[in-house]
């Protein structure tokens, strides 16, 4: 039986609620609080140019303090911004500029710019107005987005060509197991996956050592956990190898490109990878001697690469979905017999094999969808 008086109670109550929700007062404070949190970053210019306020995301893209920030203007000459093509943006057609000079906000604006490090970033930006009592442009408000991520992965997709490079270090470079005197060691790097608590997995292989030696190599290696055999056929051994870091090889992978080789030789290591085209082969050295500080780029080959399957999947699949689907095929779970079961892939990814089966249905349903889908209807 319904108690229709506590019903009533509760819509009393709620109506009550609604009334006070209606006339509550937010705090003084309220919005610089909101703009201190905000994901977006966000820059307040007055009408002298100065910037008086930058929030938290503003100093972490910036890589500023705050108070560097804000001791500073938008026109100032060492803002290092430009656009796509390498011109830098004049201050005429800095959005700032044109929203004081017009009232109007731009949105949409993106260029690069140039950290006091050294490395570059691709921002989106959106400039509004803020208007005084007498209906001139008091404050400009920019709020931005780091999406140099997306930018470079939109350049792989429609770049045709392939950046492919040889760095060179000294011996040091490598375990004193891997040293040599009269000979070489090509040591082959399958792939290197990312994994969710900051580890990697990558998997190598080699026709040079015997396995015993290679597993011996890679575990004299500091930043690498463990290692453990996936595969010896006709003398070519495989190995997946879990380190608690990035590595050389993953310097590549971060850059959009791929780790090929890593070559040791008397007195010397050589790493060879590809980027994509568009990439400064530079930021892969720097990535590089943030491990080998001697380490120094000895070719550079610019080629003529056709846009491949593996480029439209990778863009299709999560990151979650590409590292399963990766960690699968070179870990050996699609060989017969398999070299690594469910079990042992999922506890890589610290999920449970359930977890690990469906983001790889779903991966392989993407690829073959490309595939059989995609590429055919592209066809007609």
């Amino acid at each position: 039986m319904t108690d229709s008086s506590a019903d009533e109670s509760d819509i009393d109550g709620a109506t009550e609620y609604r009334s006070n929700d209606l006339e509550w007062t937010p705090p003084s404070d309220l919005a610089r609080r909101v703009f201190d949190v905000t994901p977006v970053g966000t820059i307040v210019v007055n009408s002298a140019g100065e910037m008086v306020y930058a929030n938290r995301r503003a100093a972490e893209i910036l890589d500023l303090a705050r108070e560097d920030l804000t001791s500073r203007e938008y026109d100032a000459a060492d803002w290092n911004i430009y656009y796509d093509d390498g011109n830098p943006v004049p201050v005429s057609e800095n959005p700032v500029t044109r929203v004081f000079e017009t009232g109007e906000p731009e949105f949409g604006f993106e260029h690069w710019i140039e950290l006091s490090d050294g490395t570059e970033r691709w921002l989106s930006s959106n400039t509004t107005p803020i208007y005084d009592n007498g209906g001139a442009v008091e404050f400009v408000v920019v709020a931005f987005e780091d999406v140099t991520a997306l930018k470079r992965r939109e350049k792989r997709l429609t770049s045709d060509h392939v950046r492919h490079l040889e760095f060179r270090a000294d011996e040091s470079a490598v375990p004193p197991s891997l040293r040599v005197e009269d000979s070489e060691i090509h040591l082959d790097i399958d792939s290197v996956v990312p994994l969710p608590d900051g580890t990697t997995v990558q998997y190598m292989g080699t026709a040079d050592l015997p396995a015993s030696d290679l597993i011996v190599a890679v575990e004299e290696v500091p930043h690498y956990l463990d290692a453990r055999l996936l595969s010896s056929i006709e003398g070519y051994n495989r190995v997946e190898a879990h380190a608690e870091s990035s590595t050389v090889s993953q310097v590549f992978t971060s850059l959009g490109g791929r780790a090929r080789t890593i070559v040791i030789a008397p007195d010397e290591v050589r790493f060879l990878g590809e980027l994509p085209g568009d990439v400064d082969s530079r930021q892969a050295a720097d990535g590089i001697r943030k491990f080998h500080s001697n380490v120094e780029l000895v070719s550079e080959d610019l080629v003529y690469s056709p846009h491949l399957l593996y480029d439209v999947v990778a863009d299709a699949l999560t990151e979650r979905q590409l590292a399963v689907l990766d960690t699968a095929y070179f870990g050996g779970y699609f060989d017969s017999p398999r070299t690594s079961t469910g079990d042992e892939l999922a506890d890589r990814f610290d999920v449970t094999r359930q977890t690990f089966n469906q983001h790889l249905r779903k991966a392989q349903q993407i690829v073959f969808r490309h595939l059989f889908e995609k590429s055919g209807a592209d066809a007609h």
